[in-house]
């Protein structure tokens, strides 16, 4: 965020209260407009149910022609200033004759210390007080409302708690205009329960920056272990559409899908993480509309399993971030350094995939692999790059159709796409579709342009940078489950039909795949670096993150996701 005289931006009062409580989560909020509810906010929504309701009466300053009544309750009142550089709500005013006080809501318990409240909350409702006298209205007092005590605590407005909050303005304002995040907290008690703390990651962050702040001993010694500090795995899902001809509907809080006249599935609203449409299945206006308020996307694909597309709510209001990203990807070496992570960590990854399920090293594949993630790192240009990686690629195939049960009736004479030619390779291209939709969603809720990428150059309509966040991922996601599903009988011949050529999965195959497919993001793994357990489309979301910050400059280089 940066500010001119011709572009003012005021501080929100309630921004106030997350700098002085922590200065990222100000940043994260205010400057990057991240957002994520816990349970601690959803209660705090409903605590203020009342106070937002928005039949306010409208509030008469002492010097307007009619004189204010004798004693007033109005809520949800906003109050502006430019002099001041501030902008409020006040939850509920209390007025009588000039006297004004600003009454705060807050969810929790009212502190058993001197000052009665947090220092966060008192800078709040002193910075309403100064709108307020700003206003005219005299004000030398406010009352925070703790809902879970339900108890009024009376805060005095002092010329120390003035000065305070001023010097926190100014601070807050500063913050906002340099465009550099300031570092987490270390090891805070404050971050296990910050609803944004799986998008701040401040352990994790650390953990990164330990050669950096080795220059600080007081600060590296308090640097531990991150502690199990993600949001709880959500609950909620993709929802999968592949019947040809169906049509979705919203009937209330549900999605209705329908054939012809017929429903043939249902789910709620708010179960749902993204809607994925297989070829020609139709969405009424209505539902996309309520599709969008609820910010989950809508991911298109081919009948045949082509990711084709994504509809979702405005862009990301992290604005900051891709003025980064597209610098980055201007700069040749910034740009290689990056490139060459995202191909060293695929290697390595599509190793430990043969190592973990072939029988032995007899011709060398596993040490040729580890020789083409090292000849990875060294690459000096892209081509030179994505010439090691194909090469790469071509011995990885080579060991995975060993790793095909004969007894099965499948065989693999390696890639081939557009269209795919056997029963294999229409497995991979659909696991490959289905894990760039996931990478293209989780890049676009981190702020970033899913189109821009590092390794795989920009094109009309291809996600390039969801493609390259994608290779690290290929063999554990999406060529361990397609190994899964062809070892373990749950694919069979007859799920396949070829014509012209070309081998097209059945709709009864796409099902055993999606299936398949959820299962496996589902599944948890220890993080090698960070040493907790997660579930796979959680890493996806953390790798997206992670990018992030090294774009933005906080992290020196990019992490790939590698299992042991």
């Amino acid at each position: 965020m940066f500010e001119t005289e011709e572009t003012f931006e005021p501080v929100p009062a309630r921004m106030l209260n997350e700098f002085t409580y922590c200065p990222r989560l100000a940043y994260l909020e205010w400057v990057q407009g991240e957002w994520a509810d816990n349970p601690d906010t959803l209660d705090g929504d409903f605590v203020h149910r009342n106070a937002d309701r928005p039949d306010h009466q409208p509030i008469d300053t002492p010097d307007a022609e009619e004189p204010a009544e004798e004693k007033l309750h109005a809520r949800s009142v906003r109050l502006e200033s430019a002099t001041l550089g501030l902008v409020a709500v006040v939850d509920i005013l209390e007025v009588e004759g000039d006297v004004a006080t600003p009454v705060d809501y807050k969810k929790g318990h009212a502190p058993d210390i001197p000052e009665g409240a947090w220092e966060p909350e008192r800078v709040q409702v002193c910075a309403q007080a100064l709108l307020l006298r700003e206003a005219g209205f005299t004000c030398n007092e406010g009352v925070i409302w703790y809902a879970a005590s339900r108890r009024r605590v009376r805060v005095e407005f002092d010329e120390a708690l003035v000065m305070r909050t001023q010097d926190l303005i100014a601070g807050c304002r500063a913050m906002a205009s340099s465009g550099r995040m300031p570092l987490p907290l270390v090891d805070s008690p404050k971050c296990p329960r910050c609803s944004l703390v799986g998008i701040c990651l401040p352990d994790e962050t650390h953990l990164l920056l330990q050669d950096t702040l080795a220059a600080d001993p007081e600060l590296a010694k308090a640097v531990r272990e991150p502690r199990q500090l993600l949001a709880p795995r959500t609950e909620t899902i993709p929802f999968h559409i592949v019947e040809p001809g169906a049509r979705l509907g919203k009937r209330n809080d549900r999605i209705i899908v329908e054939l012809k006249t017929e429903k043939i599935a249902e789910a709620r609203l708010k179960d749902i993480s993204q809607v994925c449409l297989y070829g020609p299945v139709q969405v009424s206006t209505q539902m996309m509309s309520e599709l969008f308020d609820r910010e989950i996307p809508v991911c298109y694909f081919s009948t045949g399993g082509w990711f084709r597309g994504i509809a979702h709510s405005l862009p990301h209001k992290n604005i900051e971030l891709r003025i980064r990203q597209h610098r980055i990807a201007d700069d040749p070496a910034k740009a290689l350094a990056l490139a060459q992570q995202f191909v060293a960590g695929k290697i390595r990854n599509c190793r430990t995939l043969l190592r973990r399920n072939a029988e032995g090293d007899s011709d060398g594949l596993l040490d040729a692999l580890n020789q083409s993630a090292k000849e990875a790192e060294r690459a000096d240009n892209i081509p030179s790059l994505m010439g090691i990686e194909g090469m790469a690629a071509k011995r990885y195939f080579a060991g995975f159709a060993t790793l095909l049960k004969e007894e099965r009736g499948f065989r693999f004479e390696g890639r081939n796409r557009r269209p795919p030619t056997d029963p294999v390779n229409a497995t991979l291209s659909f696991l490959y579709a289905m894990l760039a939709r996931e990478v293209t969603v989780a890049a676009l809720a981190c702020g970033l342009d899913p189109y821009l990428g590092f390794l795989h150059q920009p094109r009309y309509g291809r996600p390039a940078l969801a493609l390259d966040l994608a290779e690290e991922f290929r063999p554990l996601l999406a060529d361990s489950t397609a190994l899964s599903l062809f070892n373990t009988g749950e694919l069979k011949p007859d799920d396949f039909v070829c014509r012209a050529g070309a081998v097209a999965l059945k709709p009864p195959g796409k099902k055993a795949i999606i299936a398949a497919w959820e299962r496996r993001l589902l599944s948890e793994v220890t993080h090698p670096i960070f040493g907790y357990t997660i579930s796979y489309r959680r890493v996806v979301m953390v790798q997206a993150r992670l990018l992030g910050r090294v774009l933005l400059g906080e992290l020196p280089a990019y992490p790939a996701f590698k299992t042991r």
